[in-house]
């Protein structure tokens, strides 16, 4: 019952972010111009789809999110080679937001660095956790799965 409850609090927190990122996503080209908000957003978008991963597994490892974020960046990417996206883009603000127009080869550079920062921050974030609960007086988990008294 208590590991249900740490998911569906991880899952919050991480909808929450996944929120942060759509919006700072759309405020960069608000408050930037140029390619601090094309490249921003391109970089944001590979965080955005790492956070999607963590929201939909909880327990995934970052560097496994980071490399997942970065492979689905990079094949949404190279679809656009394709054509595929062309029309579709022209037609819906949303599907150019998703999926994009045109191929540009440095996105995929900016892909890498959404992702490394976004598993960065989330073996940080999990260091504290970790540290945390192995403060004196702290409950911790022992081998097995059971909880033992500090």
């Amino acid at each position: 019952m208590g590991d249900m409850r740490v998911q569906a609090r991880t899952r919050l927190v991480v909808a929450a972010v996944a929120v942060g990122v759509v919006g700072a996503g759309l405020g960069i080209r608000v408050v930037a111009g140029g390619d601090v908000a094309k490249y921003g957003g391109v970089g944001l978008y590979a965080v955005l789809v790492y956070v999607l991963a963590v929201l939909a597994a909880p327990r995934v490892r970052p560097v496994v999110a980071g490399v997942g974020a970065f492979a689905f960046s990079c094949a949404v990417e190279l679809l656009q080679l394709s054509g595929v996206t062309e029309g579709p883009a022209e037609r819906s603000v949303i599907v150019r937001l998703v999926l994009g127009s045109t191929f540009n080869a440095p996105d995929l550079l900016w892909y890498a660095i959404g992702a490394a920062v976004a598993a960065s921050a989330h073996t940080w974030v999990s260091g504290r956790r970790t540290a945390r609960e192995r403060r004196p007086g702290a409950q911790r988990a022992a081998v097995g799965g059971r909880w033992r008294g500090p």
